[in-house]
């Protein structure tokens, strides 16, 4: 089985300055720059045969390149407990659309619908045992975070390895988009 997912990658530039607001936050494991991507569509576990399928019907992807911008933090909940950080994208609709013909592609192929609302976002770090108020605390202190603006030229199909997140992530293709 494979776990993959799509997903746009981050420029060195924009990994640095998320970067920069590691710390300062107990409970938190901060994710390294390197692994650093805004999610498209998380496809899971499945076998080679379907992974094929997946990356071909995902060549068939036809967009112009477009720009993003980081702009503020906020964090997931899950019931009442903080469990990620994460920098907010700017939903353009460029972003949105490529993502929604990303679920498009996939329930085309027989995949489940992804049943989450899409948040574009950059995750920073798992929090585990942090206190909601350290997290407020945190996100008051940094909130107002802005990353510079990048051109987005293509996106890629990801794997990695069943673990509890945060990489390693490894390009399996790379697809450009055109102008």
């Amino acid at each position: 089985m494979t776990r993959l997912f799509t997903a746009l990658e981050i420029p060195s530039n924009v990994a640095m300055h998320l970067s920069l607001l590691k710390g300062g936050l107990p409970g938190a494991r901060w994710i390294d720059p390197e692994n650093y991507h805004v999610t498209l569509r998380f496809i899971g576990d499945i076998d080679g045969r379907t992974a094929d399928e997946v990356a071909h019907a995902l060549d068939r992807v036809y967009r112009p390149p477009f720009k993003l911008t980081l702009s503020g933090l906020d964090c997931f909940v899950s019931g009442k407990t903080p469990h990620s950080l994460y920098a907010r994208v700017e939903p353009t609709p460029s972003v949105l659309e490529l993502q929604a013909e990303h679920e498009r592609i996939l329930q085309r192929i027989g995949l489940p619908a992804e049943g989450r609302r899409y948040i574009p976002h950059v995750t920073i770090a798992r929090l585990r045992g942090a206190s909601s108020a350290d997290v407020a605390r945190w996100l008051a202190m940094h909130g107002d975070f802005r990353g510079p603006s990048f051109e987005v030229d293509r996106f890629v199909l990801f794997s990695s390895r069943n673990s509890v997140g945060g990489g390693p992530y490894l390009v399996e293709e790379a697809y450009p988009l055109a102008a």
